[in-house]
């Protein structure tokens, strides 16, 4: 990729990097299972292990049972928070913080830079030169990226200025970020299912929608293999939820954080490095009968 302009702004960068999905159903069409992987070097991709997953899955989920709209403990994996935690960062911007319609806005005016938001446990940051998920060292307006941390241990670190807002503002334009690393602790979401006595495990969500800017309330369905889990085990499949749920809610219920990885929200430009998580009270508000 390059770029050059009259004003002598200049980039040029060499990068490689691919996104696999994999949907697979059950001949009856009754169970579904997914597995998504976005990776830089393609000598670390196997389709043939991720196929076996899909699969598994699939073949796991048919026969769903109903289980009772509400509040439940939930596993999500990596690629099911991205989702949501990649559309909480839409509303990073100054701008709307400063102006009172976002949810980091402050009442009586300002913005929350500084304020305990989540859990101590939360740290988020972008970095274009991370090992793991490195990006472009730019923006699309030519701004250079930085790293930059947005939540340190719970509290708001930075938000985004875009260059009209930051000369309004006497602050520094930085360029948007092109990944949002979350860091965990060293559990795989396997590990996780084993030490937890009730609860759903979610693959994947989807179609999400905002409900409410202000608090961040998202509205989506669970897809693609969602598990009763009882004293460690997947238990049974369970019907598809559709979910009303805020990330800065469930940023705040964490039980237990996993080990990261690098995967791409559905809807988002972001690279993420996510981890799993379990969490307490998450909200599912009725049944879906997409499998």
């Amino acid at each position: 990729m390059a770029f050059a302009n009259s004003n002598g702004n200049f980039g040029y960068q060499r990068a490689t990097g691919m996104d696999y999905t994999c949907t697979v159903r059950t001949a009856d069409g009754r169970g579904s299972g997914w597995v998504g992987r976005n990776l830089q070097d393609s000598s670390r991709f196997n389709a043939g292990d991720d196929i076996q997953i899909a699969m598994r899955k699939a073949a796991a989920s048919a026969d769903a049972q109903a289980l009772e709209p509400g509040k439940y403990t939930v596993i999500l994996e990596p690629a099911a928070a991205a989702g949501l935690i990649s559309f909480m960062f839409n509303f990073f911007d100054a701008r709307p913080a400063d102006e009172g319609r976002s949810f980091l806005s402050k009442a009586g005016g300002g913005n929350k830079l500084g304020e305990q938001v989540y859990d101590p446990r939360v740290n988020i940051f972008a970095d274009p030169w991370h090992d793991e998920a490195p990006v472009m060292p730019w923006d699309d307006e030519g701004l250079p990226r930085e790293r930059l941390p947005f939540v340190e241990n719970g509290k708001i670190a930075n938000l985004i200025y875009s260059r009209y807002w930051a000369e309004k503002q006497g602050k520094t334009a930085v360029g948007q970020p092109g990944n949002l690393i979350m860091s965990g602790g060293t559990k795989s979401t396997s590990e996780l299912v084993r030490e937890t006595e009730r609860g759903i495990l979610v693959t994947r969500t989807w179609y999400i929608r905002m409900v409410d800017p202000q608090t961040v309330l998202l509205t989506g369905l669970t897809r693609d293999g969602t598990f009763y889990i009882e004293n460690g085990e997947l238990k049974y499949p369970i019907k598809n939820f559709r979910f009303n749920e805020s990330p800065v809610i469930m940023l705040n219920n964490i039980d237990e954080l996993g080990r990261p990885v690098r995967v791409a929200g559905d809807e988002s430009s972001f690279r993420m490095m996510i981890p799993p998580m379990r969490l307490r009270d998450f909200t599912f508000t009725s049944l879906s009968d997409a499998v």
